[in-house]
């Protein structure tokens, strides 16, 4: 039986659980052992799969070439030839090229493996593909189906799960689902719903928040410059405040928003912690106060869950952290882990202001409740609901806040701020959480540039990485922003 260097057997870790896959030292090919002790005090028995970590580091990165590679620059050559140029940066220093990823890592074209510390948007909830075995059973029997006609069995699963895991477990009663493909067709249809619901076309919405760029997203969209090319095809129907951070900006909000004219305000859209507004948690009491102000003036209050939800903040959902329930939850991202499936969860008395289906729907697409897509996220909820999940995501967490905590001591750092693995390092510069986030790059470390102004660096790695694995990333960090 292999070891993981010094390590016995008892002592390797368990990865992305349940079924996590094995890397046996030095050979590399996966085997199933039986194990009877798990990393964090669960005992358990039988077959299971874990990966064991190889004294070759092998979940860290490996830098074989330059980075980017000679192959990702001509991938890169050749994009630039035939895709829209505003869509990816390209440059001598950016980007790489994928080839695979499992658990925390990706490979690029030209065999590097870099460790992921962004989840790929948000996506890879417990590490690229936990939900993929779902996603190869359901391709081998129906890739596609007609959603709002002639629908997937996995369709009604996934509606019954979503609901569970909302509505009936925060008030006991039925949640209803209007699906989408990506995050800003979520947002969407809450807004659409919150218009049939109210009769009112206004929105209120907040500085920095990010909802997606189809058209009707951007009128909630609080980063100016997504959103002001386009304004001269946008109705005028958009009131946005500040979004606060600290209890006297939380004084100040609750005294501008007692002064709008709540009657012309349909649809309140807000994240519980702003995601690409550079990961600010507002202070305690913000979603309370947004709830008693909707049900006075009769507004529907939506959060947009797209980035938040499913354990990213170390809850299930961030608006648990407050115990407030939305009439309308946007998810999206690490619902499926890795398909474009998103959805709009509300109470059932909201939902049916929707008027019955009269063989045409007044909101759907080709791809409504794609099969695949479902498959993949009832296997996501099933996992994200086992009960040593949130064990797992509170260490990952402790690990994270621990490493970057040693962060404060750099002049150039001027918070350190989140909850969970959803964390932000603010600094003095733009331009220097750039450099820092290329070099990491050329270590072989995934990071991404956050806010309005891009000198955030994020820190929103997948549920399942190891502490190993943060100190790495984070000693690699403080070397770049020094």
């Amino acid at each position: 039986m292999p070891e993981s260097g010094s390590r016995t057997l008892d002592e390797t870790k368990i990865w992305h659980l349940p079924e996590a896959r094995i890397y046996k030292a030095r050979s590399g090919f996966r085997e199933k052992l039986a194990v009877t002790r798990y990393k964090f005090g669960e005992i358990i028995s039988g077959i299971v799969e874990t990966r064991i970590e190889a004294d070759d580091h092998r979940v860290l990165p490996e830098i074989l070439s330059e980075v980017p590679g000679k192959k990702s620059l001509e991938w890169a050559r050749r994009l630039s030839e035939v895709e829209c140029r505003n869509t990816t940066y390209l440059g001598d220093d950016w980007p790489i090229f994928w080839k695979k990823a499992e658990g925390v890592n990706v490979w690029d074209v030209d065999g590097n493996r870099f460790l992921d510390m962004t989840s790929g948007f948000g996506v890879a909830g417990l590490g690229y593909g936990f939900t993929g075995d779902a996603l190869r059973e359901q391709s081998a029997s129906l890739v596609h189906a007609m959603g709002d006609v002639h629908p997937a069995r996995v369709k009604v699963e996934l509606c019954e799960a979503l609901s569970e895991i909302t509505f009936e477990k925060w008030v006991g009663e039925k949640g209803k689902c209007l699906f989408g493909n990506s995050g800003f067709e979520a947002v969407e249809a809450a807004l659409k719903t919150a218009v049939i619901a109210t009769r009112r076309s206004g929105i209120l919405s907040f500085e920095g928040g990010y909802h997606g760029l189809g058209y009707g997203a951007l009128l909630g969209q609080g980063i100016d410059w997504f959103r002001e090319p386009f304004e001269g095809q946008m109705a005028k129907v958009t009131q946005r405040l500040s979004f606060p951070r600290t209890e006297e900006e939380l004084d100040k909000f609750t005294d501008e928003l007692w002064k709008l004219d709540g009657l012309a305000i349909g649809a309140v859209l807000v994240e519980p912690i702003q995601g690409r507004g550079g990961i600010v948690v507002p202070p305690k009491g913000f979603l309370k106060i947004l709830r008693e102000w909707c049900d006075t003036v009769g507004a529907i209050l939506i959060f947009d869950e797209i980035y938040t939800g499913f354990w990213r903040t170390g809850k299930m959902f961030a608006c648990e952290w407050e115990g407030v329930v939305p009439d309308l939850i946007c998810l999206g991202k690490a619902l499926s882990g890795g398909f474009p499936i998103s959805v709009c969860v509300g109470r059932a008395e909201v939902m049916d202001a929707w008027p019955p289906s009269e063989g045409e729907a007044l909101h759907t697409s080709t791809f409504l409740g794609n099969p695949m897509g479902c498959a993949m996220a009832i296997e996501a909820i099933r996992r994200y609901r086992e009960p040593r999940t949130e064990s797992v995501v509170e260490a990952a967490a402790t690990n994270l806040q621990e490493a970057l905590a040693g962060l404060g001591t750099l002049n150039c750092v001027k918070e350190i701020r989140g909850r969970g693995l959803m964390m932000g390092v603010e600094t003095d510069s733009g331009d220097r959480v750039l450099e820092a986030v290329k070099g990491l790059l050329r270590d072989g470390v995934i990071a991404l540039p956050d806010g309005p102004i891009g000198d955030v660096v994020a820190m929103t790695p997948p549920l399942s990485i190891s502490r190993e694995e943060v100190e790495f990333a984070i000693r690699r960090l403080r070397e770049h922003l020094g």
